[in-house]
């Protein structure tokens, strides 16, 4: 990915220049409720590649959902430090960091987060109209990415009417539309059967090697982290194995 012209609340980083594209130092993330105090993440560093596909896996409260929410900047951490692309998050302003994934990172989620009143082209395109793109160019290139992965003749539909994994599909379509460096993806196949499954699997699989971009996964399932190059387990807020 190039580098960019930037309005005043954009963040320019040269995507291309630099191999490590996420990397998280000393990470340490706690949650308070009440009296009860939980380290949700204790000293976690990690270094993932451009172009890497890595899934995130371990038992049911480890971390891992708040590892990817951390380094995708959804959550602020208590120390460390994250760079992304060699920026650091803590440094930016709340209106920097929403612009800098706006540019730069894609988001899919296990129950797909579609609007039930918009039509798939219509929700894929709305990254693009929130971020200032043209009517035109938006509808244009959300037409293209649903193209992409199969949903052309499906375009005009809702939700409701589409399967799980066309549901799923459009989500993806939506994440890619702003051609994102990283895709954060958080139990992507959760909601789905196993054939269903497997299906948006290669598909992601096929967009990470055709564009080189980064997946970071977060799943339970061994099945899914098979297909990616390299899995982080995690248990009790620390990576425990990180291997290909």
């Amino acid at each position: 990915m190039s580098q960019k012209t930037a309005s005043k609340d954009e963040v320019i980083v040269d995507l291309d220049a630099q191999d490590a594209i996420i990397e998280t130092t000393d990470v340490v993330k706690t949650y308070e409720t009440g009296r009860i105090r939980v380290e949700a993440l204790k000293r976690v560093s990690l270094t993932v590649n451009r172009g890497e596909m890595v899934a995130i896996m371990g038992p049911s409260g480890c971390g891992k959902t708040t590892l990817l929410n951390c380094m995708s900047g959804l959550d602020e951490i208590d120390s460390g430090s994250i760079l992304i692309a060699g920026t650091d998050l803590a440094t930016l302003s709340d209106n920097k960091r929403t612009a800098f994934r706006a540019q730069e990172m894609g988001f899919v989620f296990q129950f797909y987060n579609l609007l039930p009143v918009l039509n798939a082209v219509e929700n894929t395109e709305l990254p693009l109209l929130v971020s200032g793109t043209g009517t035109r160019e938006a509808r244009e290139r959300a037409l293209a990415i649903l193209d992409l992965v199969g949903l052309s003749e499906w375009a005009t539909h809702r939700p409701a009417e589409l399967s799980g994994g066309q549901r799923q599909r459009v989500t993806i379509a939506r994440a890619l539309v702003n051609d994102p460096a990283i895709v954060w993806a958080d139990e992507p196949t959760g909601d789905l059967d196993s054939t269903t499954a497997d299906e948006v699997m290669k598909l992601m699989r096929d967009l990470n090697q055709r564009n080189r971009q980064t997946f970071v996964l977060v799943t339970h399932d061994p099945r899914i982290g098979d297909m990616c190059d390299r899995i982080i387990q995690m248990h009790d807020g620390e990576i425990v194995s990180d291997g290909r």
